[in-house]
């Protein structure tokens, strides 16, 4: 696959009812978006662009050096967001892949961000994503830990069947946790921005149901970390912490 066709865009707004100005919170002495922007070029996969509500987002990127979109406010999801972005910074179509990577995942490593583009190597696959082996017991449980119901399709990726918040699959063997970093085919982006939020997404409240529930394929490449997603206060301690060491 060609590099010189992808390319990076990391979502990120202001408006967060938890954590608010998130992106803008320091580790490490840089702004939490900045973390995540280097995260993103380190992996090397192509062009990095941030896509943001806010003006001092923008200015906080551009100052570090990074390259940034100003998108609307109104988007109900970051996939809306980036393809705003997108249609803005490619409007000939030359970029065929963009990957998603969320604004708030300052640990991310860059070989899974690498490893998200491994599933688009069969044609048939619309999208791509993240999952790992879930290891500690309590989170076979939790529904805030989403799971990838999947089959086996290549070496290390699982072509996924269901995204649920429930324990599954039944049974005896691995559960697998999703993590929420895609890799899309513009013209899945473009399909799946066009659709309305269907039955099961919003059951489950996972917006990646839409996609499966439309017809599209997602496979996943398996990764052996989780990246940790930083929605709370204590979250942010423990990014600190962590790009401090």
């Amino acid at each position: 696959m060609s590099f010189s066709k992808n390319l990076v865009l990391v979502p990120a707004r202001m408006a967060s009812t938890r954590l608010p100005d998130k992106p803008m919170a320091d580790i490490a002495g840089l702004p939490m978006i900045v973390q995540v922007m280097k995260r993103a070029q380190e992996a090397d996969v192509g062009p990095v662009v941030v896509a943001t509500d806010s003006v001092e987002v923008m200015k906080a990127v551009q100052s570090h050096g990074g390259e940034a979109v100003l998108t609307r406010a109104d988007h109900p999801s970051g996939s809306d967001r980036i393809f705003e972005a997108i249609e803005k910074l490619d409007p000939k179509g030359e970029i065929e892949t963009i990957v998603n990577v969320q604004g708030d995942l300052p640990t991310i490593d860059r070989m899974s961000i690498r490893a998200s583009l491994i599933p688009l190597h069969n044609k048939d696959v619309a999208l791509a994503t993240l999952a790992t082996e879930i290891v500690v017991e309590e989170e076979r449980a939790n529904p805030n830990v989403v799971k990838l119901v999947g089959t086996p399709s290549a070496e290390n990726c699982l072509r996924a069947l269901y995204f649920t918040r429930a324990t599954a699959p039944y049974g005896d063997g691995p559960l697998y946790h999703h993590i929420g970093l895609y890799a899309w085919r513009r013209s899945a982006l473009a399909r799946f921005v066009s659709l309305p939020p269907s039955a099961l997404e919003l059951r489950e409240k996972l917006e990646q149901l839409r996609a499966l529930e439309d017809g599209m394929r997602i496979d996943a490449a398996l990764v052996d970390t989780v990246p940790l997603g930083v929605d709370t206060p204590a979250d942010l301690e423990r990014a600190r912490a962590m790009l401090d060491n």
